[in-house]
């Protein structure tokens, strides 16, 4: 399964904003630095401010937000949000005529509810507190 690009974006837009400073974020500055087109950020910066993850303003002085609640959040859990009703395999547009004798959807489907089970085992605080992958205390987890 890959992510689609809304799903990367609103994550990587997570992990950026949460980065402590005194002034909010801006659009233009995230667009900048992930390379990533303001209009598409405008989307998914408003998807997720009205799931509350990101507080905004709007104005002088305005920006973006993480919301603190949004740390506690299950990643399965906003992963499957952003990713919408996306299925790994669509058997009825067009109408497949494998499916009377077909059992890969159902096997497809479980593999993805497992897939979102493993990912709810942590929250977004957890992903922006883990040590970089070689660095020595991630090494000593092992």
């Amino acid at each position: 399964m890959q992510l689609n690009k809304f799903t990367d974006y609103a994550l990587r837009i997570l992990m950026y904003v949460s980065r402590p400073r005194e002034t909010p974020y801006t659009i233009a500055e995230i667009a900048t630095d992930l390379r990533v087109s303001q209009n598409h950020l405008v989307k998914i910066v408003h998807f997720m401010g009205k799931h509350e993850w990101l507080i905004t303003t709007r104005g002088k002085g305005g920006g973006i937000r993480l919301n603190e609640k949004a740390l506690q959040l299950k990643l399965g859990s906003m992963v499957r949000i952003l990713q919408g009703e996306n299925q790994i395999v669509e058997c009825n547009t067009p109408p497949c005529v494998l499916r009377s004798n077909c059992g890969l959807k159902g096997i497809l489907d479980q593999a993805l509810e497992q897939f979102y089970l493993s990912l709810d085992q942590y929250t977004l605080g957890t992903v922006l507190n883990a040590p970089p992958k070689n660095s020595p205390i991630a090494l000593l987890n092992l």
